[in-house]
């Protein structure tokens, strides 16, 4: 799928605006220069001017395109299926991570989405179960993200 750079710019300036306006509400800190909203006002401000550049390049281009472009894999139901299941996916887990856990549903997920690309069926499970207790491990211990134990609360580590 292509979408005109017009589009793609206006976009993403509405998001650096929205993101410049949340900043401003951001409270300041007695005796410091820098306030939390510095940073992020900052991208936001050179995404604003990236945003304006891409929709300058969409106007000039020299020939007209169209505003969006179907790509072919809309058509390929290999393609679409895996969108879906990942669209699934994702609703899967904001739903019922909390109730299952980050472990349980690190591993349905990543077996789900290794048979739709269809992974060999004997090494779907190991694999999922070894990927999700190393995601798990890295922001659980390593980056101390505080991830949801769900079913799993008895048994932490």
């Amino acid at each position: 799928m292509k979408i005109n750079d017009t589009l793609s710019g206006l976009a993403l300036l509405a998001l650096s605006l929205l993101i410049l306006y949340t900043v401003s509400s951001y409270p300041v800190i007695p005796g410091q220069n820098i306030g939390p909203g510095a940073f992020p006002g900052l991208l936001a401000g050179l995404l604003a001017l990236c945003s304006v550049l891409l929709i300058l390049k969409g106007l000039k281009a020299k020939k007209h395109e169209d505003w969006v472009v179907i790509g072919g894999w809309v058509k390929s139901w290999f393609h679409l299926r895996n969108f879906l299941v990942t669209v699934g996916c994702l609703f899967f887990y904001i739903y019922l991570s909390d109730f299952l856990g980050f472990i349980i549903c690190g591993t349905i997920l990543l077996a789900v989405m290794f048979a739709a690309l269809e992974v060999r069926a004997k090494v779907i499970l190991p694999i999922a179960i070894i990927v999700t207790l190393v995601i798990h491990f890295i922001f659980y211990k390593g980056l101390r993200v505080p991830l949801p134990w769900g079913l799993l609360m008895p048994i932490q580590w």
